[in-house]
């Protein structure tokens, strides 16, 4: 273990006045509205489709959705905040006229497309790049008053599985978390959640070994996400496709929510949830 717990997790979450409680583990829905990512890109071509997947999840309880309008998969281009605006605002404009009370997140690593996503009624910033691709993120999180998802990732979605060589994978995050959230706090930024990025320069060796530590992230007092729906490192040790890989997925989120993570990011909602149900029954028994 390399750090003793000193302050208690903060578990209650400020979404532009709607406060998320984070006592109970809760499940982040992904909604990707890409031609191009891993798992279900171009699965929502038009608005209907998007509003009926978002109440889909809404309804088997996904208590925030994450939009997103660039893939971020190995090997992934950065697109431009135009492309991504002319993608996401429309969507987000119409789930928080659809579905009122909804929090949705932006996943985006564009600080104008964040300040535009929260004026179309998003009211959390899920930023995979740390501010490390748009130096403004920071600045403009800490103005806008909006919690954040601070995520590990070496290098860019196009470039970050050439950068796995660590000399000690789990330490070097969590100095890395325990860095950005000093420079985040120091803006005045409060709400801030810590994504360890599995997946997102690290091989699937150093995937596991992330989650088998996961505890030494639960130790910051900040609620940590797992981002580990579908991914390879779950169907490439099994030798199956991402849309075989649901009971890996399940699997991996009972580890997570053990190793005391608080918001689970995923495709399947009701699995999720289902997971966090019968989790919650073995810590009772």
């Amino acid at each position: 273990m390399y750090l003793c717990k000193m302050i208690p997790t903060r578990l209650t979450i400020n979404c532009k006045g709607q406060l998320l409680s984070l006592h109970e583990p809760v499940v982040m829905g992904i909604l990707n509205l890409t031609p191009d990512s891993f798992y279900d890109g171009g699965k929502y071509p038009d608005m209907a489709a998007i509003a009926d997947q978002a109440g889909s999840m809404l309804s088997e309880g996904a208590a925030i959705i994450d939009v997103g309008g660039m893939s971020s998969r190995p090997g992934a281009a950065i697109i431009s905040s135009a492309e991504e605006k002319s993608r996401v605002l429309p969507a987000i404009e119409h789930l928080a006229a659809s579905y009122p009370g909804i929090i949705i997140s932006i996943d985006t690593v564009h600080a104008d497309v964040a300040e535009a996503a929260v004026a179309a009624g998003a009211s959390i910033i899920n930023d995979i790049s740390a501010g490390r691709i748009d130096p403004a993120m920071y600045t403009t999180v800490a103005r806008l008053g909006v919690p954040y998802i601070l995520m590990h990732m070496r290098g860019q979605p196009e470039t970050m599985q050439s950068y796995t060589d660590y000399d000690d994978l789990v330490l070097e995050v969590l100095d890395f978390m325990i860095a950005e959230v000093g420079k985040l706090t120091k803006l005045g930024v409060r709400d801030i959640m810590l994504d360890p990025g599995f997946g997102f320069g690290k091989t699937v060796e150093q995937n596991y070994r992330l989650l088998r530590q996961l505890p030494v992230f639960a130790t910051l007092p900040y609620p940590v996400l797992a981002g580990l729906s579908r991914k390879s490192m779950i169907y490439k040790p099994l030798g199956i496709s991402p849309k075989e890989a649901l009971n890996g997925t399940t699997a991996l989120h009972m580890a997570a929510l053990s190793g005391g993570a608080r918001l689970l990011r995923v495709h399947d909602v009701r699995e999720a949830k289902e997971t966090i149900r019968l989790w919650q029954l073995l810590q009772t028994a």
